[in-house]
Protein backbone atom coordinates (compact mmCIF):
# COMPACT_ATOMS: atom_id res chain seq x y z
CA UNK A 1 0.00 0.00 0.00
CA UNK A 2 2.26 2.29 1.03
CA UNK A 3 4.66 1.69 -2.16
CA UNK A 4 1.42 2.52 -4.48
CA UNK A 5 0.98 5.21 -2.50
CA UNK A 6 4.51 6.66 -2.92
CA UNK A 7 4.03 6.10 -6.51
CA UNK A 8 0.67 7.75 -7.15
CA UNK A 9 1.96 11.02 -5.25
CA UNK A 10 5.12 10.69 -7.69
CA UNK A 11 3.02 10.37 -11.06
CA UNK A 12 0.42 13.20 -9.56
CA UNK A 13 4.12 15.53 -8.42
CA UNK A 14 5.21 14.75 -12.09
CA UNK A 15 2.26 15.54 -13.82
CA UNK A 16 2.06 19.05 -11.87
CA UNK A 17 5.21 20.08 -12.29
CA UNK A 18 4.36 19.30 -16.49
CA UNK A 19 1.32 21.37 -16.13
CA UNK A 20 3.43 24.10 -14.82
CA UNK A 21 5.97 24.34 -17.92
CA UNK A 22 5.10 26.40 -20.59
CA UNK A 23 5.17 24.68 -24.27
CA UNK A 24 8.12 25.55 -26.08
CA UNK A 25 7.71 28.10 -28.74
CA UNK A 26 8.09 26.17 -32.23
CA UNK A 27 8.27 27.59 -35.76
CA UNK A 28 5.04 27.57 -36.39
CA UNK A 29 2.53 26.71 -33.44
CA UNK A 30 4.25 28.38 -31.11
CA UNK A 31 3.72 31.91 -32.74
CA UNK A 32 0.13 31.51 -31.57
CA UNK A 33 1.17 32.03 -28.18
CA UNK A 34 1.60 35.88 -28.84
CA UNK A 35 -0.47 38.22 -28.79
CA UNK A 36 0.26 40.45 -31.77
CA UNK A 37 -2.55 42.82 -30.93
CA UNK A 38 -1.32 44.06 -27.92
CA UNK A 39 1.97 45.42 -29.62
CA UNK A 40 0.22 46.71 -32.02
CA UNK A 41 -2.00 49.02 -29.79
CA UNK A 42 0.97 49.72 -27.79
CA UNK A 43 2.75 51.22 -30.72
CA UNK A 44 -0.27 53.04 -32.12
CA UNK A 45 -0.41 54.63 -28.40
CA UNK A 46 3.02 55.37 -28.04
CA UNK A 47 2.59 56.50 -31.59
CA UNK A 48 -0.30 59.32 -31.17
CA UNK A 49 0.92 60.21 -27.50
CA UNK A 50 3.92 62.00 -29.29
CA UNK A 51 1.40 64.09 -31.69
CA UNK A 52 -0.12 67.36 -30.40
CA UNK A 53 -3.01 67.54 -32.39
CA UNK A 54 -4.09 71.01 -30.88
CA UNK A 55 -0.63 72.36 -31.65
CA UNK A 56 -0.97 75.98 -33.76
CA UNK A 57 1.25 75.57 -36.32
CA UNK A 58 -0.04 71.56 -37.04
CA UNK A 59 -3.15 73.13 -37.77
CA UNK A 60 -1.98 75.52 -39.79
CA UNK A 61 -0.08 72.79 -41.92
CA UNK A 62 -3.08 71.13 -42.43
CA UNK A 63 -4.99 73.83 -43.77
CA UNK A 64 -2.30 74.78 -45.99
CA UNK A 65 -2.00 71.11 -47.64
CA UNK A 66 -5.64 71.03 -47.73
CA UNK A 67 -6.19 74.66 -49.72
CA UNK A 68 -3.48 74.35 -51.61
CA UNK A 69 -4.98 71.87 -54.66
CA UNK A 70 -8.45 73.25 -53.56
CA UNK A 71 -7.68 76.91 -54.69
CA UNK A 72 -5.63 75.99 -57.93
CA UNK A 73 -8.68 73.92 -59.27
CA UNK A 74 -11.85 76.46 -57.90
CA UNK A 75 -9.59 79.08 -60.01
CA UNK A 76 -8.32 77.19 -63.12
CA UNK A 77 -12.17 75.70 -63.46
CA UNK A 78 -13.42 79.21 -63.05
CA UNK A 79 -10.70 80.47 -65.88
CA UNK A 80 -11.66 77.89 -68.39
CA UNK A 81 -15.23 78.50 -67.75
CA UNK A 82 -14.79 82.57 -67.65
CA UNK A 83 -11.08 83.52 -69.24
CA UNK A 84 -11.33 85.76 -65.97
CA UNK A 85 -7.70 86.09 -65.31
CA UNK A 86 -7.06 86.32 -69.15
CA UNK A 87 -9.31 89.27 -69.35
CA UNK A 88 -7.82 90.47 -66.56
CA UNK A 89 -3.93 89.96 -67.53
CA UNK A 90 -4.83 90.53 -70.96
CA UNK A 91 -3.05 87.47 -72.29
CA UNK A 92 -3.62 83.60 -71.29
CA UNK A 93 0.36 82.89 -71.19
CA UNK A 94 0.75 85.89 -68.70
CA UNK A 95 -2.55 84.55 -66.70
CA UNK A 96 -0.78 81.20 -66.51
CA UNK A 97 2.41 81.92 -65.45
CA UNK A 98 0.65 84.49 -62.37
CA UNK A 99 -1.65 81.59 -61.20
CA UNK A 100 1.61 79.09 -61.44
CA UNK A 101 3.75 82.11 -58.66
CA UNK A 102 1.08 82.17 -56.72
CA UNK A 103 0.91 78.30 -56.83
CA UNK A 104 4.87 78.15 -56.28
CA UNK A 105 4.32 80.68 -52.97
CA UNK A 106 1.05 78.56 -51.71
CA UNK A 107 3.70 75.17 -52.03
CA UNK A 108 6.84 76.97 -50.29
CA UNK A 109 4.62 78.50 -47.35
CA UNK A 110 3.04 74.67 -47.22
CA UNK A 111 6.38 73.50 -47.15
CA UNK A 112 7.37 75.56 -44.21
CA UNK A 113 4.47 75.30 -42.62
CA UNK A 114 5.31 71.21 -42.22
CA UNK A 115 8.96 72.00 -41.71
CA UNK A 116 8.48 74.28 -38.32
CA UNK A 117 5.63 71.33 -37.03
CA UNK A 118 8.25 68.63 -37.15
CA UNK A 119 11.02 70.65 -35.49
CA UNK A 120 8.40 71.41 -32.91
CA UNK A 121 6.87 68.37 -31.76
CA UNK A 122 8.42 65.10 -30.37
CA UNK A 123 10.74 62.55 -32.41
CA UNK A 124 10.12 58.67 -32.06
CA UNK A 125 12.79 56.52 -30.76
CA UNK A 126 11.73 53.91 -33.55
CA UNK A 127 12.50 56.23 -36.22
CA UNK A 128 16.07 57.62 -35.02
CA UNK A 129 18.03 54.86 -37.19
CA UNK A 130 20.16 54.88 -39.77
CA UNK A 131 18.92 52.30 -42.10
CA UNK A 132 15.63 54.93 -41.69
CA UNK A 133 17.73 57.85 -41.89
CA UNK A 134 19.14 56.34 -45.55
CA UNK A 135 15.85 55.37 -46.94
CA UNK A 136 14.44 58.65 -46.04
CA UNK A 137 16.99 60.42 -47.99
CA UNK A 138 16.60 58.03 -50.94
CA UNK A 139 13.15 59.32 -50.85
CA UNK A 140 13.94 62.78 -51.30
CA UNK A 141 16.52 61.81 -54.36
CA UNK A 142 13.53 60.11 -55.89
CA UNK A 143 10.60 62.56 -54.96
CA UNK A 144 13.43 65.07 -56.24
CA UNK A 145 13.92 63.45 -59.59
CA UNK A 146 10.00 63.07 -60.36
CA UNK A 147 9.35 66.52 -59.47
CA UNK A 148 12.05 68.04 -61.53
CA UNK A 149 11.66 65.26 -64.64
CA UNK A 150 8.26 66.54 -64.76
CA UNK A 151 8.99 69.79 -64.71
CA UNK A 152 10.99 69.83 -67.20
CA UNK A 153 9.10 67.63 -69.32
CA UNK A 154 5.80 69.35 -69.11
CA UNK A 155 7.01 72.75 -69.16
CA UNK A 156 6.05 75.75 -67.35
CA UNK A 157 2.45 76.37 -68.58
CA UNK A 158 2.35 72.42 -68.81
CA UNK A 159 2.77 71.56 -65.32
CA UNK A 160 1.20 74.95 -63.94
CA UNK A 161 -2.41 74.37 -65.44
CA UNK A 162 -2.10 75.74 -68.91
CA UNK A 163 -4.92 73.61 -70.78
CA UNK A 164 -7.36 75.57 -68.17
CA UNK A 165 -6.14 78.59 -70.01
CA UNK A 166 -6.34 77.23 -73.26
CA UNK A 167 -2.51 76.53 -74.19
CA UNK A 168 -3.06 73.63 -74.44
CA UNK A 169 0.62 70.78 -75.64
CA UNK A 170 0.41 69.30 -78.84
CA UNK A 171 0.26 65.57 -77.62
CA UNK A 172 0.05 63.65 -74.30
CA UNK A 173 3.63 63.80 -72.63
CA UNK A 174 4.51 60.06 -72.38
CA UNK A 175 8.17 59.95 -71.57
CA UNK A 176 10.50 59.75 -68.16
CA UNK A 177 8.80 60.36 -65.82
CA UNK A 178 5.07 59.73 -67.09
CA UNK A 179 6.62 56.16 -68.14
CA UNK A 180 7.02 55.22 -64.91
CA UNK A 181 4.38 56.54 -63.01
CA UNK A 182 1.41 58.77 -63.87
CA UNK A 183 0.94 62.26 -61.88
CA UNK A 184 5.20 62.08 -60.82
CA UNK A 185 4.70 65.92 -59.93
CA UNK A 186 2.30 65.19 -56.81
CA UNK A 187 3.84 61.59 -55.84
CA UNK A 188 7.56 63.16 -56.35
CA UNK A 189 6.13 65.61 -53.66
CA UNK A 190 5.10 62.91 -51.42
CA UNK A 191 7.91 61.20 -51.48
CA UNK A 192 10.08 64.08 -50.57
CA UNK A 193 7.64 64.97 -46.99
CA UNK A 194 7.44 60.89 -46.43
CA UNK A 195 11.68 61.72 -46.64
CA UNK A 196 12.04 64.49 -44.36
CA UNK A 197 9.40 63.21 -42.18
CA UNK A 198 11.92 59.81 -41.90
CA UNK A 199 15.44 61.88 -41.73
CA UNK A 200 13.86 63.83 -38.64
CA UNK A 201 11.93 60.82 -37.12
CA UNK A 202 8.91 63.00 -37.01
CA UNK A 203 5.60 60.99 -36.45
CA UNK A 204 3.44 64.63 -36.90
CA UNK A 205 5.84 64.48 -40.07
CA UNK A 206 3.91 60.67 -41.34
CA UNK A 207 0.41 62.10 -40.45
CA UNK A 208 1.22 64.80 -41.93
CA UNK A 209 2.62 63.24 -45.43
CA UNK A 210 -0.47 61.02 -45.28
CA UNK A 211 -2.59 64.33 -45.32
CA UNK A 212 -0.81 65.32 -48.27
CA UNK A 213 -1.03 61.79 -50.32
CA UNK A 214 -4.92 61.97 -49.58
CA UNK A 215 -5.03 65.79 -50.97
CA UNK A 216 -3.34 64.79 -53.93
CA UNK A 217 -5.47 61.91 -54.12
CA UNK A 218 -8.90 63.72 -54.35
CA UNK A 219 -7.46 66.32 -56.44
CA UNK A 220 -6.21 63.89 -58.99
CA UNK A 221 -9.64 62.26 -59.41
CA UNK A 222 -11.25 66.00 -60.49
CA UNK A 223 -8.44 67.26 -62.38
CA UNK A 224 -7.75 63.87 -64.79
CA UNK A 225 -10.69 64.21 -65.96
CA UNK A 226 -11.34 67.71 -66.53
CA UNK A 227 -8.43 67.73 -68.39
CA UNK A 228 -9.16 64.47 -70.38
CA UNK A 229 -12.59 66.54 -71.49
CA UNK A 230 -10.85 69.73 -72.28
CA UNK A 231 -8.58 67.76 -75.17
CA UNK A 232 -11.26 66.10 -75.99
CA UNK A 233 -13.18 69.47 -77.27
CA UNK A 234 -10.07 70.45 -78.90
CA UNK A 235 -9.93 67.42 -80.96
CA UNK A 236 -13.56 67.56 -81.81
CA UNK A 237 -13.20 71.23 -82.90
CA UNK A 238 -10.07 70.06 -85.08
CA UNK A 239 -12.31 67.37 -86.60
CA UNK A 240 -14.84 70.02 -87.56
CA UNK A 241 -12.42 72.33 -88.64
Amino acid sequence: MSDSRAAAERNKQRTAEQSNQRAPLDCCGGLNNVDYSKMDLMLIKEFIKLINFHDPGFCIAVIAIVFNPLFWNVVARWEHRTRGLTKLFGSSYLACCSLGLVIILLNVFRSHSITVVMKNQARWELLERTDVFYFGVSLIVLGTVLVVSSFLALGFTGTFLGDYFGILMDEKVTGFPFSVIENPMYWGSTANYFGLALIGASPVGLILTAIVALAYKVAIRYEGPFTEQIYLQRNQRCKHE
